[in-house]
């Protein structure tokens, strides 16, 4: 892939991406979607995924802002479930995928059948989070998604690992794998903690906001790097790192936590509008590897496959669920109570990704002079797979979680929290304030001690507004008011500066000086209106 590609592909995909946004259907299922419509156009390049690239350069930077924005706290509460998810459920599939692939394809050794059982295992929760997220799902069904999500990949590629040496006759004993597994998790764990302490040392002590980013965007690449070098998980590193660093976020100045999120946010969206474009794009190199196998055969190995994927997931999230909580009264009083409806979700959003097409990719032909059996077989289901659920279930679970109707998150008591913690927060200010202003060294004008008050009351009841009654005529909160206007007070303030510039009565880095403070006024009026 040249320059020229890349920039195509890049282009292309964010334009898909950023019109997906117009529409109520999920950006990851166009992209897909697309991408098959494009590997068919003539002049369209060939683009091949390179697992050399998607695992140690695409993967790293995905996890680590999926980390960076999960809730360790919310994580901790419910290990359970999402452990067996992303462990248990994994390691299930591949066993249980793997024996019904054996069963239905003919001539496929149990070996490779296991091979394409850990490929296929790990859910790609992009999609799904995101789903989730915009139809207010409930956030203890979003957190076990996102935390499944965080830890699957780590178990697949293990799995996958020791599956492949099996199939190409390497003779790995099940206590073998049961180390190198043991290895893999615990030694990338390790890795995470090891690394987690003096990179946030780091962070906090860097104290220009440009060097701070810059630390940011090496950090993932480091901890996959350095778990992949001693033979650990690089994605446990990568998600141990990017857990303990949004869980200390706030402990870094407020330029650095601005710029990152606003980079963090680029660079996820590019990632992500690229890699579902690349799976589309795949469709003529898969159909091409076929050989010997037609694809109307090959085609009927895919359906069997599929249902097989979806089947067994469900057969695994049902017991999953209620076994434990029929069986320990210790969890029946610590998790909340759930129903039949919570588990099909969880269930139906078991679509896979570029993971699973990344580890497929990278099956080699031979090794050490043994030919991997099958190998564009295993590579064609795959490929089925992943499109049969990003676009079954992706299209399908919007109206699902409609039609069960799933208490979704209460914005009021949200918001009735959200303003009774400001109001905690406001008290411990004004009392700090007060404080400092009896001190002769900080002695203001009456203006601006006013000025500080002003602010801080601000704060306090702009939540409180929201609660209230809204107007009649624009159907806007009093808080909601108050935003548009200052930021139409914005608006004039920028007009006239610009002109002043064009005047040159100002010149330009004084425009921008004072430019970037209103900037920031209006990026904070933003942010809580998008909030």
């Amino acid at each position: 892939m040249d320059a020229l590609q890349l920039v195509g592909l890049v282009a292309a995909s964010a334009a898909v991406a950023g019109f997906a946004r117009r529409t109520p259907v999920p950006a990851p299922l166009l992209l897909v979607t697309v991408g098959l419509i494009a590997a068919y156009l003539p002049g369209v390049p060939d683009y091949t995924l390179d697992p050399h690239i998607v695992l140690p350069l695409i993967l790293p930077p995905l996890l680590y802002t999926a980390a960076v924005d999960s809730s360790y706290l919310d994580l901790r509460a419910n290990i359970r479930p999402v452990a067996l998810l992303s462990v248990g459920y994994v390691l299930f599939a591949t066993v249980a995928v793997g024996w019904l692939a054996y069963v239905l394809v003919p001539d496929l050794p149990l070996t490779a059948a296991l091979v394409l059982g850990a490929v296929v295992a790990p859910p790609d929760a992009v999609a799904a989070t995101a789903i989730a997220r915009k139809l207010g799902l409930p956030n203890r069904i979003t957190t076990i998604l996102q935390g499944e999500s965080l830890v699957n990949d780590a178990t697949a590629i293990t799995a996958y690992k020791v599956a492949l040496a099996a199939a190409v006759g390497e003779g790995i004993s099940w206590a073998g794998g049961l180390g190198e597994f043991a290895l893999a998790s615990l030694g990338g764990i390790g890795v995470g903690l090891i690394l987690m302490v003096p990179i946030h040392w780091l962070r906090t002590h860097l104290r220009e906001a440009l060097l701070q980013n810059t630390l940011s965007l090496l950090i993932p690449f480091v901890a996959y790097a350095a778990a992949e070098e001693v033979g650990a998980s690089g994605v446990l590193a990568v998600v141990v790192v990017g857990l303990f660093l949004g869980h200390k976020n706030w402990q870094v100045d407020f330029a650095t936590r601005l710029q990152e999120e606003a980079v963090w946010k680029m660079v996820a969206f590019v990632l992500e509008s690229a890699v579902f474009a690349l799976i589309g794009l795949q469709l003529p190199y898969v159909v091409q590897g076929l050989g010997r196998y037609g694809i109307g055969e090959a085609a009927w190995y895919a359906a069997g496959v599929f249902v097989a994927v979806v089947v067994v997931r469900f057969v695994w999230v049902y017991p999953a669920t209620f076994l434990p909580r029929r069986l320990s009264a210790r969890i029946r009083a610590r998790e909340p109570e759930v129903d039949w409806r919570a588990p099909l979700v969880v269930g139906w959003a078991g679509m896979r990704g570029v993971v699973s097409l990344a580890i497929a990719f990278s099956i080699p032909v031979v090794v050490d002079g043994t030919e991997f059996p099958a190998r564009n077989l295993v590579l064609f289901l795959t490929f089925t797979t992943v499109i049969g659920t990003l676009v079954v279930q992706g299209l399908t679970l919007p109206p699902l979680i409609r039609a069960l109707k799933l208490p979704g998150r209460d914005r009021y008591q949200e918001t009735l929290a959200e303003a009774q913690a400001q109001s905690e927060a406001s008290g411990a200010a004004e009392a700090r304030l007060d404080a400092l202003l009896a001190d002769e060294r900080n002695a203001l004008p009456p203006p601006l001690a006013d000025r500080l008050r002003t602010v801080l009351e601000r704060r306090r009841n702009a939540v409180w507004e929201r609660l209230g009654a809204v107007n009649e005529v624009t159907g806007e909160t009093a808080d909601e008011t108050y935003r548009r206007l200052a930021r139409e007070m914005i608006d004039a303030e920028r007009e006239v500066f610009v002109q002043l510039r064009d005047a040159r009565r100002i010149d330009d880095e004084m425009m921008r000086t004072l430019l970037r403070r209103l900037d920031l006024e209006e990026a904070a009026a933003y942010r809580e209106e998008s909030d």
